[in-house]
């Protein structure tokens, strides 16, 4: 007699599919715009469309409008040589609540940007969804001509602020402002300010108790081009002040407090030289219980065409205020290098707020001195860069057929501890549920759960949202919009051990099966183990003798005969190694292939 054993330990597999928005529109180009979990809806803009969506069930009576172009700006825009790729159209690129029953919509409008305000009824059951007549009016400054070019908005106490190229030629870009107030923006065609930037967040965030001090940050990469040396990418993050009045006789109407610093991510080479991820890609702010310190994640991809590659980068708003209040970058001639300025520094500091904790006495920017005015218009960018936290990414993906393209996090509370679980969007349509766990000595180790192909046709994933209440996942492409379970427990199998294998806080073994961990569960009937994934720790009945991080299971089969002998791997960190024992032996061995047909489901013994 011998005995076939199944060794299962740690590897990635692919697993499901997501559901689709099946309505069919004649359009293309979706995004994700706005979630409003007080109304159980998703806003969704496309190409000359507006989706209201059910956060429950995305193709439980979607509520649409259908807002194109005029066919005699369709055709002017054609005229002008912009409809190489479909670009005469309504790229619908902002969507903001504008009070408690209407929406501020903007599109690119054939190259002719324009918004209006959409009626959404003030409750969710009353299915009101409609444009409001009328009430059209012009988007410049505040959606792009162009819908390749990126844009982003933050509606605050009725200003809108954006990041955006606001000429029909798409070279004028700006930091921009309008509303009730003067229209404020950036210096224009000043390259110091904003060299051919890509938007990617816009983000309020707070300093302080003071409501003066409070800063709206800018997420983009931008070309950095020195003198003698070939232009790059470099990444940035930028802040303004919300009350930021511009100056008295320079910058008029223009952006006094503007400043920005560049961030790093990157991975130190054997040789010292580091291997830079400076294509911001996305951004996502995860909310703490200080409003005033988030944690910021970012995904980066490689500039150049050397190797592909991605990486996440995580950094805390300690350390990019300590970059805002360090030294300003100078420099005083094309030729020279970027150095630190060491003169004096004028009072209240470049970059203060007007009526906050330093400057209670100063109502606006209009009050600041010339001197400081003129040294803002001179030296907005800092020379510290920002570094993530612990000076390393928390992924890194090189040596792969794909790039990262968009991020969200969920916060889970598992039966270990919290863990901030990643959803990874890549460029062939497929999200990556990742956890990276602490281990000894500063580092830690990456997990990869799951990989679900959410698209049937390969896309990349422009936008993705998370509802923790619904435990919902909600992704959109080119191509539409799917939402899946942050969690699928039911796919690592029936057994106690691929449960405890899988290592996904968000499951655990209730003593049937893998379900949804719950912290009201009691705990003698729950399993679970993130941080070392031991079915031999949690799980009882089985094999003790077996190594950490792996199960034995026994089958036997008799001499002489042929035996199918099933072994699956439910978990996505456990593979099959088949060994052959020969009785009285202790020796053990991979059986050899004249005797033995591996396959998917298990093993043919012959």
């Amino acid at each position: 007699m011998c005995v076939l054993i199944c060794l299962c330990t740690a590897a990635l597999r692919s697993t499901g599919t997501a559901q689709h928005f099946a309505y069919l529109l004649n359009t293309s180009d979706y995004r994700i715009l706005r979630m409003d979990e007080d109304h159980d809806r998703m806003y969704v803009g496309s190409k000359d469309y507006i989706l209201s969506l059910d956060l429950h069930d995305i193709n439980k009576e979607p509520l649409i409008l259908h807002w194109p172009v005029s066919q005699q700006r369709k055709t002017e825009c054609v005229l002008s040589g912009k409809d190489t790729n479909g670009e005469c159209g309504n790229f619908i690129r902002l969507i903001e609540p504008w009070n408690r029953t209407h929406l501020y919509v903007c599109g690119t409008g054939a190259y002719n940007p324009i918004c209006t305000y959409v009626n959404r009824g003030r409750k969710p059951q009353e299915y009101i969804w409609h444009l409001e007549p009328g009430k059209v009016e012009s988007g410049k400054g505040k959606c792009s001509y162009d819908p390749k070019l990126n844009s982003v908005s933050a509606l605050i106490n009725g200003e809108l602020y954006a990041g955006v190229y606001i000429d029909f030629m798409g070279t004028d870009s700006a930091i921009f402002r309008t509303g009730k107030q003067t229209a404020m923006r950036t210096d224009q065609y000043n390259s110091r300010w904003l060299n051919d930037p890509s938007f990617v967040h816009v983000q309020l965030i707070p300093d302080s108790a003071e409501r003066n001090d409070d800063k709206l940050y800018f997420f983009f990469r931008e070309t950095s081009a020195e003198m003698g040396q070939s232009p790059v990418t470099q990444a940035r993050i930028g802040r303004i002040c919300l009350n930021d009045d511009g100056g008295h006789c320079c910058l008029v109407n223009k952006w006094s407090t503007f400043l920005k610093a560049r961030l790093i991510c990157s991975v130190p080479g054997a040789d010292g030289i580091e291997t830079h991820f400076d294509e911001l890609r996305d951004v996502y702010i995860q909310p703490t219980q200080d409003t005033k310190n988030p944690v910021i994640y970012g995904v980066f991809s490689v500039s150049g065409s050397v190797f592909r590659g991605s990486a996440v980068c995580v950094y805390s708003m300690a350390d990019i205020r300590q970059v805002f209040n360090g030294p300003f970058a100078h420099k005083e001639g094309p030729n020279y290098q970027w150095v630190a300025y060491t003169g004096k520094i004028p009072y209240p500091r470049p970059g203060t707020c007007p009526g906050g904790t330093f400057t209670p006495n100063m109502k606006s920017t209009k009050d600041y001195p010339d001197e400081v005015i003129n040294f803002m218009r001179n030296h907005p960018n800092m020379y510290n860069a920002v570094y993530p936290m612990h000076k390393r990414p928390l992924v890194v993906r090189t040596n792969v057929d794909y790039e990262f393209t968009t991020i969200t996090v969920d916060q889970v509370a598992a039966a270990d501890g919290n863990y901030e679980v990643l959803f990874l969007g890549t460029d062939r349509g497929t999200v990556q549920k990742v956890i990276v766990l602490p281990k000894d000595d500063l580092q830690t180790e990456e997990l990869v759960l799951e990989e679900v192909e959410v698209f049937k046709v390969p896309t990349p994933i422009i936008t993705m949202k998370i509802s923790s209440k619904r435990q919902q996942l909600y992704v959109s492409s080119e191509l539409g919009v799917t939402h899946l379970a942050l969690h699928r427990c039911d796919v690592y199998g029936e057994a106690c051990a691929d449960c405890c294998l899988a290592r996904d806080p968000y499951c655990a073994w209730d003593g049937k099966s893998c379900s949804r961990y719950s912290t009201s569960q009691k705990r003698r009937s729950r399993r679970q183990d993130v941080k070392y994934g031991n079915p031999i720790r949690q799980c009882r009945g089985f094999n003790s003798n077996a190594n950490k991080n792996t199960l034995e299971m026994v089958q036997y089969g008799v001499e002489g005969s042929s035996t199918f002998l099933e072994c699956q791997a439910r978990s996505p960190h456990a593979a099959i190694k088949w060994h052959l024992q020969r009785d009285n032996s202790d020796r053990r061995k991979e059986p050899p292939g004249r005797h033995t047909k591996h396959v998917e489901e298990g093993a043919l013994v012959r």
